[in-house]
Order: C-alpha cells, then structure tokens, then sequence
C-alpha cells in the first residue's frame, strides 16, 4: 500500500472508533525522510510528531526552506532540560513533560523567543509504574498540574501515556482519563493516548490526540 492509501484507511477507522469528535491524528514521522512527510503534507495533513530534537530541527528547517510554514510539529519523546532552548522555535506541542524543572525551562524560552504565544503541554504519565519506563509516577500528576498552572506562555492541554505492552490499554487509558479530570481545571480535557496497535481502543476511551507511525508510513 502507499502512504496515501494506508493514510485513508486510518482516516476511515478513526472515524468508526469515534463516537463523535475526531482525535488530533499525529503522524509519526521519526527517522522518515522529508519526503514522506511533504507527500502527507499534500493530502492535507498538517501534524506530525517526532521522538528526537535534532532530528525535528533539521526537518522543519528543511521544508521552511521550501516556504511551508503551518505544520505543527509535535516533540513526543523524552526531552531533556538543555534541548528546551533549540526546540522551542519549531515546535507546537510538547508531549513529555515530566517534571517542574523542564516546565520552566519551556516557558522561560517560549518568553524569551515567542513571547505572544502559548505553547500546548502534556504530563508524560507513567501509568502503568514501569520501572524502564519515564514519565511521572501517578501519584505525583495533579500536585505538578497545579504547578505548571501558575507558568507563563505554557498551556497545560492534558496528560499523555504509552501503557505496558503487558497489560490491557484499556485499564491504563481509563485510568489516564480519570486521573486528568482530577487535575481540573489545572489541565483542559487532553488526553494524548494511542497508537498503531491500540489507538481504537485510546479512542473509545476519550483520546484527544492519536500518536500513529507504522500504519501510516509502513514498516521502518
């Protein structure tokens, strides 16, 4: 199939899994060329996530230097603190916050180079308490929330979880759920959940942004 076709057909199934709004489609695009992600572009997808900063830097200033300017690039991996200040003029939305320090280095360099602005977060949660895994411990969620709240230039959109292969997403997307609505009105109802394996079920659970590479781009 072509990126086109396998891109229709994920169009078709989000549709099915959704009861009635559509979830934000992140196209993930790491380690894929430009080329890809222009022939995405031309169907009229505009965001797309990437797991590391230099690799997002070098592929936005790639397609700005042929004048297209409105994707809205989605940072999806673990972000380390002194990658802040290179990112952030590329960026629309950063997935992996984890912790206070790393949130304030956001809005010190959203002030500093996009002061009009307010850039989407999420809380990287690490739902199912994997040992391997980043992202905060539950119990430490809604007092970060509270937090961040207070921060200029940063929008708390919601919380984000990749859950343990080992168990049921539906048990780890439900328990996202109710753990952001206990950090209302600190975040606003986002939810980033789901991929190519499990992003029907994300869906059914209240996903407001979809994470999907493979089925989209083919294997790597």
């Amino acid at each position: 199939m072509t990126i086109s076709e396998r891109y229709k057909s994920i169009r078709d199934r989000i549709a099915q899994a959704a009861a009635s709004n559509l979830p934000t489609l992140i196209a993930v695009s790491k380690t894929r060329p430009v080329e890809d992600i222009l022939e995405l572009y031309h169907l009229g997808h505009r965001d797309f996530g990437e797991n590391y900063v230099q690799e997002l830097i070098e592929k936005s200033q790639l397609i700005l230097d042929q004048g297209i300017s409105d994707i809205r690039w989605h940072f999806i991996g673990r972000l380390q603190s002194n990658k802040v200040k290179l990112l952030i003029p590329h960026v629309f939305a950063i997935h992996a916050i984890d912790s206070m320090k790393l949130a304030h280095e956001i809005s010190k360099h959203m002030i500093s180079k996009r002061p009009h602005e307010k850039l989407l977060g999420f809380i990287a949660v690490n739902i199912d308490q994997e040992p391997s895994k980043s992202g905060l411990p539950t119990d430490q969620v809604i007092a970060l929330a509270q937090r961040i709240s207070g921060l200029e230039n940063l929008q708390l959109g919601g919380l984000m979880c990749i859950p343990s292969p080992e168990k049921d997403p539906q048990i780890a997307f439900r328990k996202l759920r109710a753990l952001e609505e206990q950090c209302h009105p600190n975040t606003n109802g986002l939810l980033s959940m789901g991929m190519t394996s499990d992003f029907e079920t994300a869906i059914q659970e209240g996903a407001t942004h979809i994470r999907i590479g493979t089925a989209i781009f083919g294997n790597r």
